[in-house]
């Protein structure tokens, strides 16, 4: 009789924080590159524009940074495991148009619309790591595909149901008031205006890295990324981890697609096009690797942080928009080689 496989915890190595000197433990911290660029940048900044230390303007990058991180943070835990998601940016505008074309044809109480675009992006999110699990296609093939289906319907729909390429006001119906103050509202915190995407944005940060450092599914995510098929091996659930991943990313998708409906009242169905891609960067820069099993929900959120200060900055400082992608590409290839380096020596003084 074969004895019982072990735990996979007790099996399969991931690159949580070592136990050590605190100098250690920091160097072994996948976000550190994130961290020193995000310092540098704010430094940089401050000099060249006068106007970004101003608590005003924080709040601008604060905001600015959370319209990304939201969607980051489990963009990261996605690539942690071993995966992509290239529909992300259309499947956040697909939320909105979902709940604001629903709650306007129905004229229903928007909170309906907001209920029926919850399960909709989640029958997505499903479908994606249903598909990936059962074919074992690339996750690049098959998010590609569900990028272009979504863009095409949106596109489509929004034409045949409203006869233009946006949709409908819905501010003056049922609902409104309080949908607003969920997921578009300004807090007053001193003086300041912070919107309460931020707090959205704390919150998925605090929990993907309690899900990370402190649960078994969080082992899973590491072990699958990693080394899948000796994941399966001791028992690790891949399928069921890797459709949690997706299902995941759908559902920072539709909080922030509803942001983007109750913030502007009506959505224009090209929109979201390109931002995939800022969420993927953002994992990069927080330390994720591109081949899975290494990462943390910290160093995206750093990594969309560095995106709001660079994007808010350039505006400060009064430069053209066009320097923005100069600097996000040299961000991205500092924090990838300083990742590099990091992990390299981490691994080195094993």
């Amino acid at each position: 009789m074969s004895a019982e496989a072990p735990p996979a915890e007790e099996t399969l190595s991931s690159p949580r924080p070592a136990r050590g000197s605190l100098p250690r433990r920091l160097a072994g911290r996948p976000e550190l590159g994130a961290v020193v660029g995000a310092v540098a940048v704010f430094v940089f900044f401050s000099v060249v524009a006068d106007a970004f230390l101003q608590w005003s303007s924080f709040s601008t990058v604060l905001y600015a940074s959370s319209t990304i991180g939201i969607m980051a943070v489990p963009v990261a835990l996605l690539m942690i495991g071993g995966e992509f998601d290239l529909s992300t940016g259309v499947l956040v505008t697909s939320s909105a148009l979902i709940s604001s074309m629903f709650s306007y044809q129905m004229t229903a109480n928007v909170w309906v619309g907001a209920g029926v675009s919850l399960l909709a992006t989640l029958a997505i999110g499903f479908f994606n790591g249903y598909l990936l699990v059962r074919t074992n296609l690339p996750s690049f093939i098959i998010t590609l595909g569900t990028f272009l289906i979504l863009q095409g319907c949106n596109l489509g729909f929004t034409k045949l149901i409203s006869d233009t390429v946006s949709t409908k006001s819905i501010s003056d119906m049922e609902g409104f008031p309080s949908a607003h103050k969920v997921f578009a509202s300004q807090l007053t915190i001193g003086d300041v205006e912070v919107q309460i995407t931020v707090l959205w944005w704390f919150a998925l940060i605090a929990l993907a890295t309690w899900i990370l450092l402190r649960t078994r599914a969080g082992n899973w995510i590491f072990a699958v990324g990693g080394a899948k098929e000796a994941a399966r091996a001791v028992g690790v659930p891949v399928e069921r981890t890797k459709i949690g991943l997706y299902l995941g990313v759908a559902l920072a998708a539709w909080i922030s697609g509803q942001h983007l409906l109750f913030n502007y009242d009506v959505v224009q169905s090209g929109e979201g096009v390109g931002n995939e891609l800022l969420y993927i960067i953002a994992a990069v820069i927080g330390g994720c690797l591109l081949t899975g099993g290494y990462g943390s929900a910290v160093g995206a959120a750093v990594g969309a942080f560095i995106f709001g200060m660079t994007n808010k900055g350039i505006v400060y400082a009064q430069w053209g928009a066009d320097w923005f992608k100069f600097f996000l590409g040299a961000m991205l290839l500092l924090a990838t080689l300083l990742n590099w380096w990091v992990r390299k020596r981490a691994e080195e003084s094993k």
